[in-house]
């Protein structure tokens, strides 16, 4: 049975926010790029990040761009990253996206630059990890899912001084055994078992304590 045809498409210039937390200065030690979850937005997913010192720590937290509204009253917001459909359009439009941010911010080199991803953001922060071949010394992946398609030499371009975290919630509602076997088999091929891999006793929630503890 043959898929239904694509669409026509239009290529054309898009304007999209981004939010930061903090003043990037000499003093700056980290930078963190956040990626929020499916239904966040960025401007609020920064009260996860306000406990770190502000002077060392500078969060950057891009928007995901396909925003709709939460629930039947039609008064919050949230947004997503990707879809089912047109999924690879949609991949190189954030990824313009990102790059575009990251030209904006200028980071100084001697900062150590963490690429934060959660839930559906762990999707997007990987990719532009991947695709874009950003080198960063920390990817953290938080209660979300590699992406199916990437592999291990989609990382070749990290140093080996560069640290690799993924993070579970032990009652995490969206990691049943076998999703977690199988999330396990794909960081070991992905990562070659550079992956430290944190638990913690808790659900789908982002929790702060454990983003202090990350910071080297």
């Amino acid at each position: 049975m043959s898929s239904a045809p694509l669409g026509k498409s239009v290529r054309y210039q898009s304007t999209n926010t981004y939010e930061t937390l903090n003043t990037l200065t000499n003093e700056t030690k980290n930078v963190w790029i956040v990626f929020h979850g499916i239904g966040y937005l960025s401007k609020y997913f920064l009260k996860y990040f306000d406990e770190l010192n502000p002077t060392e720590n500078y969060i950057i937290a891009p928007q995901a761009p396909s925003k709709y509204y939460l629930g039947s009253e039609y008064k919050h917001v949230g947004a997503s990253w990707l879809t089912k459909e047109n999924t690879e359009t949609e991949i190189q439009n954030n990824l313009n996206y990102l790059n575009s941010i990251l030209a904006e911010e200028v980071i100084p080199a001697h900062c150590n630059v963490i690429v934060f991803g959660y839930s559906q953001g762990v999707s997007m922060a990987a990719r532009w990890v991947a695709r874009s071949k950003f080198d960063c010394q920390q990817l953290v992946l938080y209660a979300g899912g590699i992406p199916h398609e990437l592999n291990a030499s989609d990382f070749q371009h990290l140093g080996n001084s560069t640290r690799i975290t993924i993070i579970i919630g032990n009652q995490d509602k969206y990691l049943t055994d076998e999703v977690l076997a199988n999330e396990r088999e794909k960081s070991k091929a992905v990562f070659k078992g550079r992956a430290k891999e944190l638990i913690f006793d808790g659900g789908h929630i982002v929790k702060k304590e454990l983003l202090k503890s990350l910071i080297l």
